[in-house]
């Protein structure tokens, strides 16, 4: 793959599809949803339209994979439509992908916004040559923040208006973040603000060579289904020189998991292809499961280890960097998915091209 487009910029006003191509909360929390929809009025002036599957459960959604495919399918392809946003994650939305039609998604580049299980329909899209943002959620990035937080907000403008990806700069690292969740059933929770604790800045590993290359990749869990599935993947040579991008869920994998999933990579032989690697800031508690800050930290600690330690021995000639604003916590960059990352070790800078 080598010819990438960058859909169009939106504009403020546009109206943007929001799709369940996942599974969809909104049903269960409706103000949650509602605050997400409100927050693309009041921030950003866009204008959300609800596709059918946006107001659907996730037992109807899980039934009609079909209908989920359609609705992406549907507003990629209405020119009134700017952008797609999705309403949350899921686990299983690679059963929906032999219901699209890729003529439609690449005839019609539009931008597409979702992270967690959406990385199936981002690596899809990839394999299009069609570029996409891993990032601006409904139900997570959009909604139960309290106040949204300055750093979110710059960089979803960036990745909804802005027509170069140059726009995003030089990524700064945020100075706090969190990764608490707040109680969706509780309405009241809509005006709290999560707690948040220092963030020490991204971690560096690796080798010291500054590298360039298109990102692939996206949350841990569906990339282990994709690979799993074997049936959406690029060419191993589409994957040289690339830059692996790679974040963990509120599933909270043990550093043990990494390793297994990034060894199976290894062995494979696509990690040795990636010419560098950006990895997510992991989360570290769910709403069933805080094991304190400490605990918290060290988890972190062993996962940065377990990356490290296996790229390392797969390839070593790969910069590597942790703890970047991406994925299940928050503020967060929506870093785009077939964009092009500079990675600089010696001046520890991140840019998107």
């Amino acid at each position: 793959m080598s010819d990438f487009v960058v859909p169009p910029a939106l504009d403020r006003g546009d109206r943007v599809a929001v799709v369940a191509p996942g599974s969809n909360r909104a049903t269960d929390y409706p103000h949650v949803y509602d605050l997400g929809l409100e927050r693309l009025r009041e921030v950003f002036d866009l204008e959300p339209v609800e596709y059918p599957t946006a107001t659907r459960d996730s037992e109807y959604l899980y039934d009609h994979p079909e209908e989920r495919a359609r609705d992406v399918m549907d507003a990629f392809a209405d020119p009134d439509i700017s952008g797609v946003v999705t309403v949350i994650g899921g686990f299983e939305q690679v059963r929906i992908l032999k219901h699209l039609d890729p003529e439609v998604l690449r005839e019609n580049p539009t931008r597409f916004y979702g992270i967690s299980d959406n990385t199936n329909l981002a690596l899809y899209l990839w394999n299009l040559g069609v570029v996409s943002f891993y990032g601006g959620t409904v139900m997570t990035d959009l909604a139960m923040q309290g106040s949204m937080h300055d750093y979110t907000v710059e960089h979803l403008e960036t990745a909804f208006f802005a027509d170069d990806l140059s726009a995003f700069g030089e990524l700064r690292p945020a100075d706090e973040f969190t990764d608490e969740d707040l109680d969706w059933a509780d309405p009241d929770n809509l005006d709290e603000r999560r707690e948040t604790e220092p963030a020490e800045g991204w971690t560096w590993r690796g080798a010291d060579r500054a590298v360039s290359g298109r990102t692939w990749g996206g949350c841990l869990g569906t990339l282990d289904m994709v690979l799993r599935t074997g049936r959406y993947l690029p060419a191993p040579e589409d994957l040289d020189g690339r830059v692996l991008l790679l974040e963990t869920s509120e599933e909270l994998p043990s550093a043990t998991d990494v390793r297994q999933f990034l060894i199976g990579l290894g062995e494979r032989g696509l990690l040795e292809r990636f010419a560098g690697v950006l990895v997510g800031r992991a989360k570290a508690r769910n709403p069933f499961e805080d094991p304190g800050p400490e605990e918290r930290a060290a988890y972190r600690q062993r996962q940065r280890e377990a990356v490290a330690d296996v790229l390392a021995e797969y390839n070593p000639d790969a910069p590597v960097v942790l703890d970047l604003e991406f994925g299940h916590t928050a503020p967060v960059v929506p870093v785009p998915v077939g964009g092009t990352a500079e990675i600089d070790p010696a001046s520890e800078t991140v840019e998107f091209r």
